[in-house]
């Protein structure tokens, strides 16, 4: 895979930061294709999860627009081998609208945002930035430790009194919250926004049960997260 930077100059021109969109109807992906490159993007376009693959074993994209229904393999399928690969390409899911438990399952497997049918190709745009921005802050190479808990983020594992713990993505992401910033007290739906995204509409209770399988995970670590009661949970000492 070749390894792309972020934004870079060269010979005072900006390279354009690369999206994929993984949409087999090609009135709707060429259209997607259109307005990413006029709002400053390079766009490739791909009907399927095949050449999908093809094109990521060349190219490595800063964000992937990717749409659940697919021939062949469909788009819950390629995020879920995405992110049991360790890829953390940041990705949009497009869903049927009222679509409910794929929005649920995508977000959970990793998406970072979903966009429901049909969508306005400035939303695309908007949602697109907004994830870029998201991610863009969050270091690839640090190791964080707190209470006998080590993560380090470049490879995305955790171990925990030197054993390694194997965590669902949001799992993750909630524990790197707290390990980025200990002692900080989070409301439930500061976690929602920040580990869910803007556009999640699940109810608050979805934090709740993944603070309680991290907490099982992480052992006798899982009581360094603390419960605020009224307020929301922090990162905290072992008690």
């Amino acid at each position: 895979m070749k390894k792309r930077g972020n934004m870079v100059q060269y010979h005072m021109r900006k390279v354009s930061l690369l999206i994929f969109c993984v949409e087999d109807d090609n009135g709707i992906r060429d259209l997607m294709i259109y307005a990413l490159n006029a709002a400053g993007f390079e766009a490739k376009g791909f009907p399927d999860g095949a050449s999908f693959w093809e094109a990521l074993r060349e190219d490595t994209p800063e964000l992937v627009l990717l749409d659940i229904m697919l021939p062949g393999e469909d788009g819950i399928s390629i995020l879920k081998w995405l992110r049991s690969d360790g890829n953390q390409v940041p990705v949009i899911m497009a869903t049927a609208k009222g679509a409910e438990y794929d929005k649920v399952i995508g977000l959970d497997l990793g998406a970072d945002d979903y966009l429901a049918k049909p969508f306005g190709m400035m939303e695309m745009v908007s949602r697109v930035k907004a994830v870029l921005r998201r991610v863009s802050p969050v270091s690839r190479n640090e190791v964080l430790s707190h209470c006998g808990i080590q993560m380090d983020t470049a490879q995305h594992m955790v171990t925990v009194d030197g054993a390694r713990a194997e965590f669902t993505f949001k799992e993750y992401e909630l524990l790197r919250k707290f390990m980025e910033n200990p002692g900080r007290v989070f409301t439930r739906d500061q976690l929602l926004a920040s580990v869910w995204g803007d556009s999640y509409t699940g109810e608050t209770r979805t934090v709740d049960v993944h603070i309680g399988t991290l907490r099982t995970k992480l052992g006798r670590c899982g009581d360094c997260i603390e419960t605020v009661r009224g307020v929301g949970y922090r990162l905290g000492a072992v008690k």
